[in-house]
């Protein structure tokens, strides 16, 4: 096996799973990784629906056919999968996430909290963080400032977030998403990677 990309340790990495509510950030701190730390490797999900315009198939998703995602759940392929909006799947694949932990690379996994329940139950050894908004009156918001939902469906993700809120108990960690740069300096502090200046872990 090729050496270690330089950050990482030697042996088995441990797998950090973020989750959090719905508009709390998990997708541009996972990102802010993705663009600041590159010794960690970022878990890319599965998906049965089409690419859409600027996605790139094995950097955003993985995109594959109903058929393949049945083929990969039944042969146990799949970490954790779910049916969103009742019409594609999303899941996140285990070989490359084994391959890369038996390779000593820090690995990130950004999901869901169902995701993130399914993970805890196959590999239980990994540690889970919890993305917080600042306030509720912040998660309000950033949704409602995504423009992206009408008011009908921004009601239905609030009542979810709440229903997630709720969940933070679950998890090792929770770290506040008030400034993206300092809560990806937090999440990589937690995972045991150098950060720049004094990252400090929890709320």
């Amino acid at each position: 096996m090729s050496a270690s990309p330089a950050g990482t340790v030697p042996g088995p990495a441990r797998l950090t799973v973020l989750a959090g509510p719905t508009a709390v950030g998990k997708g541009t701190v996972s990102a802010d990784v993705r663009d600041r730390y590159p010794e960690v490797w970022l878990s890319v999900s599965a998906t049965t629906r089409a690419p859409r315009p600027g996605e790139v198939d094995g950097v955003h998703y993985l995109f594959v056919s109903p058929e393949e995602f049945d083929r990969m759940v039944a042969e146990g392929q799949m970490l954790e999968w779910a049916l969103v909006h009742g019409r594609n799947r999303y899941g996140t694949p285990r070989g490359p996430v084994e391959e890369h932990l038996a390779a000593g690379v820090p690995t990130l996994l950004e999901i869901d909290l169902q995701g993130a329940r399914q993970v805890r139950e196959s590999m239980p050894e990994a540690q889970f963080v919890f993305l917080a908004p600042p306030s509720w009156e912040e998660l309000e918001r950033r949704l409602v400032g995504r423009g992206t939902e009408d008011a009908e469906e921004r009601e239905r993700r609030l009542a979810t977030a709440r229903v997630e809120l709720a969940a933070e108990a679950e998890f090792d960690v929770t770290i506040v998403n008030d400034e993206v740069r300092h809560a990806t300096d937090r999440l990589v502090s937690f995972m045991g990677l150098a950060v720049g200046g004094n990252a400090q872990v929890g709320r």
